[in-house]
């Protein structure tokens, strides 16, 4: 069908690339689910519709140049098309500035902002290319292409202990502004969501931690943390035509956090 898009979400085997393909699926959605957990990708392509040529996955390291043309060339070959990319692959390796190791800040930005920009710039050819063939115009563009980045409130904080990792972020979010500015003449929208503590298998050592836990919610005015499926919601948004009129943005889902100047108490 004409107005059945294709997503492509990187990172999607679970958490937070698991609810967004959840939630494009309800939408109707053809999705391709990328990552390296191959048994957990197939799993959650064959629960998404692999059978009725509804999802596919394909194994994909984003931060290999060679991974990602084929993660492109399986997808034309599947679907014929791309209209849709969340760019969730993510990883994190802890390391202040005295003891990261330079194998991890490299590893770090290889996959969460090297990757990003290998992935979004295949996507973005793709893009272009079918909006040249079809003779659109950037105003109707603009209702059906766009890149979400996964960025994260770490984007503008810092943990001394995850440099890369907030280099990282920090990264992203000016790799979505100088993207989002290419792209509007073609009609193409790039933005990120910057989320905060999201209910994970990265949190899950420190949620399960009651001290620990306390802490995140010290520091969360909404006073809980977040589900996937809250970062799945401004995803789908994002891709909209409701968001239309919104490129270049990072849209921050931390339960308040970046606007506290203080602790709160928390149960």
């Amino acid at each position: 069908m004409a107005d059945e898009r294709v997503v492509i979400i990187t990172g999607a085997s679970k958490g937070i690339g698991l609810a967004c393909a959840r939630r494009f699926a309800e939408e109707k959605c053809k999705l391709v689910l990328a990552d390296i957990d191959t048994d957990a990708g197939k799993q959650a392509a064959d629960d998404l519709g692999a059978a009725n040529n509804k999802a596919l996955f394909i194994d994909c390291d984003v931060a290999d140049p060679l991974s990602v043309r084929n993660l492109f060339a399986e997808t034309r070959s599947a679907f014929g098309r791309v209209d849709v990319l969340v760019n969730n692959a993510g990883m994190v390796r802890a390391g202040n500035i005295l003891d990261l190791s330079v194998e991890d800040f490299d590893a770090v930005l290889g996959v969460n902002l090297r990757g990003a920009f290998l992935v979004a710039r295949e996507a973005a050819r793709q893009m272009v290319d079918q909006i040249k063939e079809a003779e659109g115009r950037a105003s109707e563009a603009r209702h059906r292409y766009a890149i979400i980045n996964m960025s994260s409130v770490n984007a503008v904080m810092a943990i001394a202990d995850h440099t890369a990792y907030v280099v990282s972020k920090g990264g992203m979010n000016q790799l979505t502004k100088a993207m989002a500015l290419a792209l509007a003449p073609h009609g193409i929208r790039v933005n990120a969501i910057g989320p905060g503590s999201i209910n994970t298998d990265v949190l899950k050592a420190v949620a399960d931690n009651p001290d620990a836990r306390r802490k995140i919610l010290g520091r969360t005015p909404l006073g809980h943390i977040g589900d996937p499926d809250e970062i799945a919601s401004i995803a789908s948004f994002l891709a909209s035509k409701d968001a239309s009129y919104i490129t270049g943005q990072c849209l921050y889902a931390d339960g308040g956090r970046l606007a506290l100047n203080y602790t709160v108490a928390a149960d």
